[in-house]
């Protein structure tokens, strides 16, 4: 498996535990080993602890940093603008612009609004219903 993907998650579950083969699991980079019948709750668990470590999980900060960057892709291109017209228009720099908008930078309250007037909008429309 590590031949194909060297960075995926791999969870053992067996219905025949024992000690010799949970410490080869682990020997072999396995991220957890459960036994059968499993508890759901403790699977969730895994999962969980799996996604968070491999960056699959998002805060509700980098949600509304997408949500933010993607509303204002969105209304720049509906605008046919290019990033440099609105670097121009908003005296920010093309590469923070294109930061903002891939959610890779958050943008300060100053920045998003001389966007929001580039883009003859409301501040609050950038945000949306979040």
């Amino acid at each position: 498996i590590r031949k194909i993907d060297s960075d995926i998650a791999v969870v053992i579950f067996t219905g025949f535990p024992s000690l010799e083969t949970a410490v080869q699991s682990i020997k072999l980079d396995a991220v957890d080993y459960l036994k059968k019948p499993f508890n759901p709750d403790e699977f969730r668990e895994v999962l969980d602890r799996v996604m968070k470590k491999k960056g699959l999980v998002r805060t509700p900060e980098e949600n509304l940093h997408r949500f933010i960057g993607e509303t204002i892709r969105g209304l720049r291109k509906g605008r046919s603008l290019t990033l440099k017209q609105m670097s121009r228009r908003t005296g920010l720099s093309v590469s923070l612009l294109s930061q903002i908008e891939r959610a890779e930078s958050s943008a300060s309250i100053s920045s998003l609004y001389k966007i929001a007037s580039a883009l003859d909008v409301h501040i609050a429309d950038l945000f949306g219903d979040f």
